[in-house]
C-alpha cells in the first residue's frame, strides 16, 4: 500500500483536470462531497503560476517603419548599435532584432529613441 507522501506526490504531479476527475471518482466511491478539497486544489495549482520569475533580459525588435522618416530611423539604429550604414538600412527595411539580452531600462530607452525616429518597435 502507498504511503500518504507517495499519494500526495502523485496528486501534486497531476493536472487540474486529472485532480478534478479523481475527486469525482472519490465522491462516487465514498458517497461524500469534496467541495472544499477542490477549492484547495485549484488554489494550490494557481500558486506556482504567480511565483513565476520576472524576466531580466529583453530583446528590442523592429516591426516596421514610417517611410517618410527612413533616414532618421537609419541614423538612430546606427546610434543604438555598431552597425554600418548598409546593415542599419537593411535592418530598418526588413525588421529584426536591434539588440538582444539587454536590461529593461536599456530596452525602454532604445525603444523610445527608435519610436521617436519613426520605427515601430516591440520589446520581448
Amino acid at each position: 500500500m502507498a504511503t500518504k507522501e507517495e499519494i500526495l506526490e502523485t496528486i501534486a504531479n497531476m493536472t487540474v483536470l486529472e485532480v478534478s476527475e479523481l475527486i469525482k471518482a472519490m465522491e462516487e466511491k465514498f458517497g461524500v462531497t469534496a467541495a472544499a478539497a477542490a477549492v484547495a486544489t485549484v488554489a494550490a495549482d494557481a500558486a506556482p503560476a504567480e511565483e513565476a520569475e520576472e524576466q531580466t533580459e529583453f530583446d528590442v525588435i523592429i516591426k516596421g517603419f514610417d517611410p517618410a522618416k527612413k533616414i532618421p530611423a537609419i541614423k538612430e539604429v546606427r546610434a543604438c548599435t555598431d552597425l554600418g550604414l548598409k546593415e542599419a538600412k537593411d535592418l530598418v527595411e526588413q525588421g529584426g532584432k536591434v539588440k538582444e539580452g539587454i536590461s529593461k531600462e536599456e530596452a525602454k530607452t532604445i525603444k523610445e529613441k527608435l519610436e521617436a525616429a519613426g520605427l515601430t518597435v516591440e520589446v520581448k
